[in-house]
């Protein structure tokens, strides 16, 4: 073997181990912390594929290139490298790292093999791409997962907006929904920046019933889509920033549906009869029970909804519904705080 030859192949052997670490490492963040059975797998597959690749050649060759103690850049370390705040760091590190080892395998095939650097440089964009994916799914689960009492704001229930708003949030709401129908969009504008703002500074995700673009422009936290509403891969392509994408489910199939999709989080209802949709027939306990069990080891959120009162609420806990969404009992009570405070007592022991 050339000096040359040799040098290439030691290129191949230390980015193929930084490579294939930095995957590991992907991987069980994604078994671990997210939690994720889909992502998991992928990262596996990534890796699994990435080793069939540098397989096909003689693994000889790649272990007589190595010399550990002869590489210059063995143990140099700097602070950054030895220090992660978190979790998310650890994963964005790994995975900053993946591609960058790729790279320079595909650069040194080039030379010994063309048709592995294809096949290498093929995998560089899936990592890419896996990376962007999963650190959304990372931003959403991670302010999703914090949620328990889901209030959904009708402007069209209510005098004034804000103060029911400020209300909800006071007594103890994680999220606020606007959901307005029949309004201009100048005027959706105004409701959705005001509600996002105010949610903003209370430390309360925001949520847009059915317009991406208005939650984009209004700079609120996410958009819940029903199922006449753009798709969950039309949001990804409209967003320039990280949004919150939930999608409304009745039954199985739509369920499958959405996390084939890739919804953030899932509303599952109606599950009891709703006055504020009374068209809608309860999808039942039954439903959610099943969708609850389905969602396990997927890193997808949940929200149980419809015609959700203090009188069924413990219903709903009992098999295992972690966020309820409330909106009808909110209007008709004498005070939205008490009750949301009530309600989120009960959410808390979940």
């Amino acid at each position: 073997m050339s000096i040359s030859d040799r040098a290439l192949w030691r290129i191949i052997d230390a980015n193929f181990n930084r490579a294939r670490e930095g995957l590991r490492v992907m991987e069980e963040y994604a078994r671990f912390a997210a939690e994720s059975v889909p992502l998991t797998q992928r990262i596996k597959s990534l890796r699994h594929r990435l080793c069939a690749v540098i397989e096909k050649h003689p693994r000889d060759v790649l272990l007589n290139a190595r010399d550990t103690d002869g590489d210059i850049g063995a143990g140099a370390v700097n602070e950054s490298q030895i220090s992660r705040g978190s979790s998310e760091d650890m994963f964005i590190a790994a995975a900053r790292r993946v591609p960058e080892a790729l790279r320079a395998i595909t650069e040194a095939f080039k030379t010994i093999d063309p048709a592995s650097a294809s096949e290498i440089e093929g995998l560089r964009f899936e990592a890419y791409k896996l990376e962007k994916e999963i650190c959304l799914s990372i931003y959403a689960a991670g302010k999703f997962s914090r949620v328990r009492l889901y209030v959904l704001a009708d402007p069209s229930l209510t005098n004034d907006l804000e103060r029911f708003v400020k209300q909800c949030i006071a007594g103890g709401a994680d999220c606020i929904q606007l959901r307005a129908k029949g309004f201009s969009d100048k005027c959706l504008c105004e409701m959705a920046a005001s509600v996002a703002d105010i949610c903003r500074d209370a430390g309360v995700l925001s949520i847009i019933n059915d317009r991406a673009d208005i939650a984009l422009t209004a700079g609120a936290d996410g958009v819940h889509l029903g199922l006449d509403d753009m798709s969950v891969s039309h949001v990804r392509k409209l967003s320039y920033r990280p949004l919150i994408v939930g999608v409304t489910t009745h039954n199985e199939d739509e369920l499958d549906a959405a996390v084939n999709a890739g919804a953030d989080y899932v509303g599952l209802g109606p599950a009891f009869k709703t006055s504020t949709k009374p068209q809608l027939q309860p999808a039942g306990l039954d439903y959610i029970r099943l969708a609850i069990t389905k969602l396990k080891g997927s890193g997808i959120g949940h929200t149980a909804i419809g015609g959700i009162t203090g009188d069924n609420i413990n219903r709903l806990i009992d098999i295992g519904v972690k966020t309820a969404a409330v909106c009808g009992c909110l209007y008709s009570c004498d005070s939205p705080k008490t009750l949301c405070t009530e309600f989120k007592s009960l959410l808390e022991g979940v």
